[in-house]
């Protein structure tokens, strides 16, 4: 060995010793060794990168479901309409991976639609919002039928379908943008802001009306598709000051033992099928009880199909309604209209067949249940000009558990166009805002902030750190104060130390960056309202608090930014609307 290798030669113990501190970095620096962990290579050219500016009348931020029928009808309603994914259109978020649409015909349903809402009702226990059960029956097989006329249920694939309505309007729509900021000017919502990974360039929208499309979210978990889902829309909107709500919710998907990483093995053969329509047939589904069979007893579970009797049995756990067990229950007979078997050829949703692990849509609630609090039937914010539709919005379609297969896709839907047409005739009555060179700025420098720091974290170091702290099934799903507050310090810690220090090197780890402190701010607003809920109901499960309490939370939980800038939290009690 020369003098020069032995020189910047370490022991691997030597080297662990070194890393241990500050006088640890520096001297492993002066060995010539790179500390890639902290330090900052960006590949790009900032200086150099470009600023456009567009303008429009609704903008609809999200390309799924919902964000399709946003659009759509409001440029049926006159507006002049601008659409901006961070994915493809029909081929990211949840949409692409949901294969039955519920239509309430009334020609075939022995339910009427008062005895449906009431069921749903029922099985929710108070938790969902009447209102918007009933929009989405009314509504749902005037938009299945328009589905048909552009060939939804004609592939296993949507972009064709979506495309059809989109090109024959005209509507303009750019992909592989991430929108980071939505923006307030003299109270006002004037726009929103975000960069193309594509295209390096920052984007200003200035805009008369906004609509949220961008589904729910989660702590990017293996084993359910779900990673480019991490509730943005409902971070920015409450960064401008929107309430939200429905955090305290857990979907309670499982994935497959076998494989347990890979997304899509737990769907079987459900990628091939086509989608197809559903009829009534109302449950109380996926909330926690699989966890407290496994915190009680034990992982992996072994599941057959809902009501086979395979499930182990335990005392205790979450309350399900006699009325909606799968034991005592038998579905209607809906024809031909039966749900998409979960690809497992025994009718099962997805990751429902065999021996199964938890955790794999960790950070997601019950559809419907958590995004922006409305303050009407119409999918309107608190925050003038500001729609949400489908998971951006947290309607309580279905309350906080899962109760009508396929009504999901159809909320998405129905909840899409109604927020289209309220949105376009919002714009009728104000006039566009131009954003201020100042505010562009300033949200340039915030935007682009990961790419100028000489060191920091790295996203994908920080999000591995959040996974841990939160998916644990004794800390999100069968919840108790202690491991709650223990949980919440550390992601404190990411908020206030981690997440000023995230850096990018480039522009996919720039989105990843804004990702991950969106997380961050998503698992605080689940810890504390995990923790102000003293009580069990639907997915939400509590060791120390294992019953109802009907005294003191038949209401909702509202979370808004206080003027000094801490998470605030209020009760909305149940069949009301926020002020």
């Amino acid at each position: 060995m020369t003098e020069s290798k032995r020189k910047n030669s370490i022991s691997r113990r030597s080297f662990i010793a070194l890393a241990g501190g500050a006088a640890g970095a520096a001297a492993v620096a002066s060995l010539g060794l790179h500390l890639d962990w902290e330090t900052n290579n960006p590949k790009v050219d900032i200086d150099a990168l470009g600023l456009d500016t567009f303008k429009t009348e609704v903008l609809v931020i999200g390309s799924g479901m919902a964000g399709l029928f946003a659009a759509v009808k409001a440029h049926d309603a006159g507006a002049k309409v601008l659409m901006v994914s961070k994915g493809r259109l029909g081929s990211s978020g949840l949409t692409p991976f949901a294969k039955g649409i519920f239509a309430y015909d009334p020609a075939k349903e022995t339910l009427s639609i008062d005895e449906f809402v009431a069921a749903v009702s029922r099985s929710a226990l108070g938790t969902n919002n009447p209102v918007y059960t009933r929009q989405m029956a009314e509504h749902s097989l005037a938009r299945v039928n328009e589905l048909k006329e552009w060939g939804f249920f004609d592939s296993t694939l949507y972009n064709k379908s979506f495309s059809k309505p989109i090109e024959e309007r005209n509507i303009p729509i750019q992909e592989r943008v991430t929108i980071t900021h939505l923006v307030k000017e003299n109270n006002k919502l004037v726009g929103a802001a975000g960069f193309s990974i594509d295209k390096e360039k920052v984007i200003i929208y200035e805009a008369k009306s906004i609509i949220l499309c961008t589904g729910s979210g989660g702590f990017k978990p293996n084993g359910f598709p779900i990673c480019d889902l991490t509730h943005d829309g409902t971070v920015m909107a409450y960064n401008i000051g929107a309430k939200v709500t429905g955090k305290e919710w857990n979907d309670g998907h499982p994935g497959k033992a076998k494989n347990a990483a890979a997304c899509y093995d737990g769907w079987g053969d459900m990628f091939e099928q086509k989608p197809g329509t559903t009829g009534i047939e109302v449950h109380h589904d996926l909330g926690v009880d699989m966890n407290y069979v496994a915190y009680t007893n034990g992982s992996p579970l072994k599941m057959g199909p809902p009501g086979s009797g395979e499930k182990t049995e335990v005392s205790g756990g979450p309350f399900v309604p006699e009325e909606f067990s799968r034991q005592n229950s038998k579905p209607p007979d809906n024809g031909d209209r039966k749900p998409p078997k979960g690809g497992h050829g025994d009718g099962a949703p997805p990751g429902m067949g065999g021996s199964i692990v938890g955790g794999s849509s960790a950070g997601m609630a019950i559809h419907k249940s958590e995004g922006l609090v409305p303050i009407n039937d119409q999918c309107e914010s608190n925050i003038p000009g500001l729609y949400a539709a489908g998971d951006a919005l947290g309607s309580y379609m279905s309350g906080g558990i899962y109760t009508q297969i396929g009504s999901s896709l159809s909320g998405s839907a129905v909840q899409g166009g109604v927020a289209g047409e309220a949105a376009a005739n919002y714009c009728k009555n104000v006039e566009i805002s131009h954003i201020s060179t100042s505010k562009i700025e300033e949200i340039q420098e915030e935007i682009l902030a990961p790419l100028k720091r000489e060191a920091g974290y790295s996203p994908a170091w920080v999000t591995q750190t959040l996974q841990g702290i939160v998916i644990p099934n004794f800390v999100l799903y069968i919840k108790k104060e202690n491991m709650l507050k223990a949980a919440l310090a550390y992601v404190e810690e990411l908020r206030d130390h981690h997440m000023p220090m995230l850096r990018a090197a480039n522009m996919h780890e720039l989105r990843l960056a804004h990702e991950t402190a969106n997380m961050i701010v998503s698992a605080e607003m689940k810890l504390k309202a995990s923790l102000m809920r003293k009580e069990s109901r639907c997915s939400h499960y509590r060791l120390d608090y294992p019953e109802m309490d009907p005294e003191n939370w038949e209401a909702w939980i509202n979370i808004f930014k206080g003027d000094d800038g801490t998470m605030q939290f209020e009760k909305q009690p149940f069949n009301s609307w926020s002020a």
